[in-house]
């Protein structure tokens, strides 16, 4: 069974889409119509600006969302029987499957960016990669520290992203690597993504999540917080909403997909994170990029 996945935060480049762009009119049309969707030249942005301007949550996540949409255009389905996101990726997932149209689901990830920002500016925070422990060790060390600091990302075995307040990070970081962390690093972010700090944006988008028109899945999308199939579009909604504050389980998703029969993964949008990730969950399942 063939499944496509979708990239998050992270995965943005100067260029992305430009070939894409300059070969289809339909890619081109689509692109250009976000400029005016967003209010901005994003395209403009994602071809000539630079790592810094890419960096920016209010462009890098409706630029990733673009990209990855274009990607679907252009490779129409590739005949695929479930999707799944990382992150912001699952927005991209569910324009894939039928739930959202292209000019709400670009409306939502752009609130969402922005959203996002307002939560990192009201309380500055943290989040760091530890890689070399078991998940459990490090849901344990990180409940023992004083202040909020949480498992945020699950991206593979030994690969576990702690998000909170930036003290309780850096003590964290400290107390894994005592514990036995190969490494500790501190991420360039901003912000505690995924963590109860996101509060404040999760209240602003879901308001704009109940505001839009959600259809029932084509297929099945294996969200972050749940990590199972889900079609129905309350559900869907309920778990967009939640996933903000909760962990990207993405070790748990890509495992039920294979239970559930995935054998052949597809990452569509820029870059090949995902495809590393899986490979490390199950190194027996195929994976490629879309284009």
């Amino acid at each position: 069974m063939k499944a496509l996945v979708f990239p998050g935060q992270g995965s943005q480049f100067v260029g992305m889409g430009k070939e894409l762009y300059d070969s289809r009119k339909d890619v081109k049309d689509l692109m250009d119509s976000a400029n005016d969707i967003l209010g901005f030249d994003i395209v403009s942005v994602m071809f000539n600006g630079t790592d810094e301007d890419l960096k920016k949550t209010s462009v890098t996540q409706p630029a990733i969302f673009l990209h990855s949409v274009a990607a679907v255009k252009v490779v129409n389905g590739l005949g695929a029987e479930m999707v799944a996101g990382h992150s912001l990726g699952e927005f991209s997932a569910l324009v894939a499957n039928g739930v959202l149209s292209f000019e709400d689901g670009l409306k939502l990830v752009s609130e969402r960016a922005q959203a996002m920002q307002m939560a990192c500016d009201i309380n500055p925070s943290s989040m760091a990669a530890i890689l070399g422990l078991e998940d459990a060790k490090v849901e344990e060390i990180c409940a023992e520290i004083e202040g909020i600091v949480v498992p945020a990302n699950y991206n593979c075995p030994g690969q576990l992203v702690i998000s909170g307040e930036t003290t309780a990070v850096e003590k964290a970081c400290e107390a894994l690597k005592a514990a036995g962390a190969k490494r500790a690093l501190l991420l360039p972010v901003n912000g505690a993504f995924h963590s109860p700090l996101m509060m404040p944006a999760q209240e602003r988008l879901a308001a704009a999540i109940e505001k839009t028109n959600f259809r029932k899945a084509t297929i099945p999308v294996y969200q972050n917080i749940t990590t199972t199939a889900v079609s129905d579009p309350e559900e869907i909604k309920r778990n967009l909403i939640a996933q903000l504050t909760g962990p990207v389980k993405w070790t748990q998703s890509v495992q039920n997909m294979i239970k559930d029969g995935a054998n052949n993964f597809i990452e569509v949008g820029p870059g090949k994170t995902l495809q590393g990730l899986i490979k490390k969950i199950n190194s027996e399942v195929s994976v490629a990029s879309a284009i």
